[in-house]
């Protein structure tokens, strides 16, 4: 690949965004120059009309002019610019409306450096890879094909004649497409290889595969085939039922050539159905919009299981109703994917919130923005038993990553064993030897806060797994974690929750 610098315009509403796409641009090692920084759609198209930027990355919902419409009439002037589209909403409409205009690469805000790089690589790609071809050459099935499916080719009467002279393929006779998901933990070369090699068992097909792939789905398109449905049945068998890894594939029959393009946009977002039914099965489309679901009941029961879970700190209780969970849409009936994971979305939701209610520290490192992407773009039951996987691996316990004295973890240590009896500094003191002083100054330097009000606090994130996890009464709740007197104990409680013990309970609970 060619190291000529590629000019990128930037166009998006939000100056911070735009300011951060230029730092992050500039550590590229100066592959990418930056011409131009617009903050809507007008002034990003007057900009693409003079700078005829190599790579525009544009937001979609901007005033004056969203970024669909100027990549739209960007190409209606004859300019093939090369975009990468950001939004901060995860609907397929949006990268379906953006696929139609040639678009490959998706992002979603927040941004990664990695996955920009990366979406970067892959335009790049695509400019080198154009820039070798002769102006003249139409190219071969798969660069035509590849053109279709992403929106940049309407085959008109000389591609059809180029076909069908060259490589026999008539442009108006029925064929498939066939798109493999193969999740985060294999390559889409691997997925392409594996597929070509299974293909290769069945006689007198014509396969060829555009090196599209969206979202970890890779595509490969079908002809020469007879009967539409053993091939159906031949491919459920061969390409999912002996896949090494999980994969999920749909298939969809198009009259011709030109109709590609719809046919995976009609396609792809059923290929989380997968997730609704067994593993094993082949997703066609249109068959797939007639299939009869059941209502999805949201395991209400689980949750208040899994919060009691929670509070005690009961890890072995927490897999088993997670597992419980996993298996009550894997009851032999079909629910539609949607609810499925709004209903993970809803039991991690409130596993995330519980936990930091009751101190599980390590639960704050989620990123739910990421953790919600995950779910709804996922394709396969196993990448929402990740999903899950990733939650429960944070309620291990709360690992003190704030402080390394090896005296404050052992002053922790001390706490949170005789916290039930009212341990004080003077007593931690002297068994460590050290002045109390000493140890207070220390005790604060290390963690922020003061000794007394680390044992406050302690204390009360106790109460709160007792409160919601126990039916235990006030009194005693207060005892257990060290106050003689409840009525203190309910006066401290709301100066650190803002609510008494009772109203915290009946609101969490």
């Amino acid at each position: 690949m060619k190291e000529n610098v590629l000019k990128v315009l930037i166009v998006e509403d939000e100056i911070r965004i735009r300011e951060g796409l230029g730092k992050l641009l500039s550590r590229s090692g100066g592959r990418y120059d930056v011409v131009m920084e617009a903050g809507n759609g007008v002034e990003g198209l007057q900009a693409i009309f003079q700078l005829k930027p190599d790579i525009v990355i544009t937001d979609i919902r901007m005033p004056d002019m969203d970024g669909l419409e100027m990549l739209e009439q960007m190409v209606q002037a004859g300019i093939h610019t090369k975009a990468i589209v950001l939004s901060a909403f995860s609907e397929f409409e949006y990268a379906r409306s953006a696929m139609k205009l040639g678009v490959t690469e998706y992002l979603l805000k927040p941004i990664a450096y990695n996955e920009l790089m990366q979406s970067l690589e892959n335009v790049t790609f695509q400019i080198e890879k154009e820039r070798l071809e002769k102006p003249e050459q139409i190219g071969t099935p798969e660069q035509i094909f590849f053109y279709v499916l992403s929106g940049k080719l309407t085959v008109d009467e000389q591609t059809e004649a180029y076909l069908e002279s060259r490589y026999h393929i008539d442009c108006h006779e029925k064929m498939s497409l066939l798109c493999a998901y193969h999740g985060g933990d294999v390559s889409s070369e691997d997925t392409r290889r594996y597929i070509r090699h299974v293909f290769s068992s069945y006689p007198g097909l014509d396969c060829y595969y555009p090196d599209l792939v969206y979202r970890n789905t890779v595509t490969v398109v079908v002809r020469g085939y007879r009967d539409l449905k053993d091939l159906e049945r031949w491919m459920q068998q061969q390409i999912l039922q002996r896949s090494p890894k999980k994969m999920a594939a749909g298939w969809v029959e198009v009259d011709d050539l030109n109709a590609l393009g719809e046919g995976f946009s009609l396609l792809y977002p059923y290929l989380d159905w997968n997730i609704s039914m067994d593993n094993q099965v082949l997703i066609c489309y249109p068959q797939i919009k007639n299939v009869q679901t059941a209502s999805c009941n949201y395991p209400i029961d689980l949750e208040m299981q899994m919060r009691t879970a929670i509070c005690s700190d009961d890890q072995a209780r927490e897999q088993e109703l997670m597992k419980e969970f996993h298996s009550s849409f894997r009851d032999g009936k079909i629910y539609a994917p949607k609810e499925i994971k709004e209903s993970y979305v809803r039991f991690l939701w409130n596993i995330i919130a519980i936990a930091k209610e009751v101190g599980k520290v390590q639960v704050s490192q989620i990123n739910q923005q990421e953790l919600l992407s995950r779910i709804m773009n996922a394709k396969l039951r196993e990448e929402l038993t990740d999903a899950s996987s990733l939650v429960l691996e944070k309620l291990t316990g709360t690992q003190d990553t704030d402080t390394t004295h090896l005296t404050v973890k052992r002053m922790k240590s001390m706490i949170h064993e005789f916290y039930q009896t009212g341990i004080m500094l003077d007593e931690i003191s002297r068994k460590l030897d050290m002045t109390p002083e000493y140890l207070g100054t220390l005790f604060h330097r290390e963690t922020g806060t003061t000794f007394s009000n680390y044992v406050k606090n302690y204390r009360i994130s106790k109460a709160k797994e007792l409160l919601v996890g126990t039916n235990l009464k006030l009194y005693e709740v207060a005892e257990k974690v060290g106050y003689s007197d409840p009525k203190y104990f309910s006066r401290v409680f709301k100066e650190i929750t803002g609510q008494l013990p009772v109203e915290y309970r009946r609101n969490v609970k």
